[in-house]
């Protein structure tokens, strides 16, 4: 008899990580939520983490628009491919199949409001089955407004600006849920050499 196969533990490999802020990266192969007013920034620290193009999918008919001259600051933008699909139940369509391909590594649903389970569902299924397809598991990535809200995703992540901090560059960066870490609050502020950092740690709170 193989002794795995009565085991309870796990015998998958750990999954690729890819950095956004240090210390912190997100796990390939998943969906993960960004959300609150810098959402859009946090995407691009992640991005900044990825090789090779972005597919970032947004809706055509949606006044808020990247800043592309702000976007410089983080991303080179030719990095950046842009799907605007003129119906709502395109947006997360496109992105199952963009990461059903494994053609890119990160494809980012910029979103109008928080999407239900099953679609969340099939977003993970979509980017397992990329994975398999190409060797290289890519990372489906929500950006919800306000506190986001979608269910099933594998982490979710809240960056705001912090207007009251004495220092320029500064934001902070909550952590509302992971599978394997509790929820947690840290200031971020840019590293010596620009990237994002935490600019102290305090313990992590404990969740309710």
């Amino acid at each position: 008899m193989d002794p795995t196969r009565i085991t309870r533990h796990s015998h998958r490999q750990p999954r690729p990580m890819v950095p956004f802020c240090a210390p912190f990266a997100l796990a390939t192969g998943r969906a993960h939520e960004f959300c609150g007013a810098a959402r859009r920034r946090l995407a691009l620290w992640l991005a900044r983490g990825t090789t090779g193009p972005v597919l970032w999918i947004r809706p055509a008919w949606h006044p808020d628009r990247p800043h592309m001259a702000g976007m410089v600051e983080e991303i080179a933008p030719g990095r950046l491919v842009f799907v605007e699909p003129t119906r709502a139940s395109d947006l997360l369509w496109s992105m199952e199949e963009a990461l059903r391909s494994g053609a890119v590594p990160l494809v980012v649903g910029d979103l109008p409001e928080p999407p239900a389970l099953t679609p969340v569902r099939r977003l993970h299924l979509a980017a397992e089955a990329g994975a398999e397809a190409t060797g290289r598991a890519p990372l489906a990535l929500l950006l919800t407004p306000g506190d986001g809200g979608a269910p099933g995703i594998e982490t979710r992540w809240r960056l705001d600006p912090a207007h009251k901090s004495p220092a320029p560059g500064a934001w902070h960066l909550h952590r509302i849920r992971a599978r394997e870490a509790p929820p947690g609050d840290w200031p971020i502020r840019r590293g010596p050499r620009g990237a994002p950092e935490i600019a102290a740690t305090p313990a992590a709170r404990e969740p309710a």
